[in-house]
């Protein structure tokens, strides 16, 4: 795809500086710098000021409440760019999150923050954030995320440290290292002639379709991910497959890899446990959807690589 990574977290060309990992010394002299900036995250949601990330200054009141050391992100322009999960602060005011729901719409205001500064989902905010704050923001979300949920060694169950500035885990225990996850999931733009596979989960909301996706299985190809995932939800047999285009998904740490399947059939035979609907849409279809005037198909959601392929198939932008 000629486009391919203008997706949204398609990335910036932001240097990572992975050398500086290993540096401590180093790390802790730009946590110094005055150019240095940090992006807080509460309980998975990301500092907001409008529509940019809230970095703070090292020393700013609202990191007290961070547990661990600030990861590492990598070297912007301006000055290197570190995260810190502060969840362990305690709103005193505002709606609390709400449990099981597909979008979190509350945000949360800290009394150390300006008051146009909250903490909100990233879904809400992330088609309008520059590539550069969308590759740190993810990056940082996907990572924390990551620490958050790893904190004992898999190999022999004591507690693990971080390390590398973030981007490893140790054990002290039994010398276990650990690595960031990142889960590979196919998302398929299936065709058959000028028409489009779409389908829909359990649980989302109303109107809301998109085109099948499904993790990839160990010592399975991306090619044969995609026909499996197809044939198991929607009972449809693909044939050839290509690759398009892939974005980092930090919900919680999976890589988005969109592919174009050529459909070898037309009948629809649901899953019922993974798909709730399936339909076949044409390109004028999708066009009115994208548009936001289809009568029962909702616009897809601004960010997501769904919409991308959608608008680039429509488009005829495919290459």
């Amino acid at each position: 795809m000629r486009l391919a990574e203008t997706v949204t977290f398609g990335g910036s060309a932001l240097d990572r500086a992975a050398w500086l990992r290993g540096r401590p010394d180093e790390i802790a002299a730009r946590l110094g710098d005055s150019a240095t900036r940090v992006l807080p995250i509460w309980r998975g949601k990301p500092l907001f000021s409008g529509t940019a990330a809230g970095w703070v200054e090292p020393d700013h009141p609202v990191l007290a409440d961070a547990a661990e050391a600030p990861v590492f992100l990598g070297l912007d322009e301006a000055g290197a760019r570190f995260a810190a999960d502060i969840s362990s602060w305690q709103p005193v005011e505002g709606d609390p999150p709400p449990a099981g729901v597909f979008f979190d719409p509350t945000e949360q205001y800290h009394p150390a923050l300006p008051d146009d500064h909250r903490f909100a989902e990233l879904r809400g905010v992330m088609a309008a954030l520059t590539a550069r704050d969308a590759e740190l923001v993810a990056t940082a979300k996907a990572l924390l995320g990551w620490h958050r949920s790893h904190r004992f060694c898999s190999a022999c169950g004591a507690p693990s440290m971080a390390v590398e500035a973030g981007w490893q885990r140790r054990c002290g225990a039994c010398g276990a290292q650990h690595f960031p996850r990142t889960d590979p999931v196919v998302i398929m733009l299936v065709t058959r002639g000028n028409r489009t596979l779409l389908g829909r989960s359990p649980g989302w909301p109303d109107g809301m379709y998109s085109c099948l996706a499904g993790f990839v299985e160990p010592g399975e190809t991306l090619e044969a991910a995609v026909r499996r995932e197809v044939a198991e939800e929607a009972g449809v047999a693909v044939g050839a497959v290509r690759y398009l285009a892939s974005q980092p998904w930090p919900y919680p740490s999976s890589l988005m890899i969109g592919c174009h399947g050529e459909a070898v059939s037309d009948e629809i035979t649901l899953d019922p446990a993974e798909l709730e609907a399936a339909l076949w849409v044409t390109r004028e279809e999708a066009a009115a959807a994208l548009a936001g005037t289809h009568p029962s198909i909702r616009r897809p959601r601004n960010g997501a690589i769904a919409g991308f392929l959608l608008t680039n198939w429509v488009a005829d932008r495919l290459d």
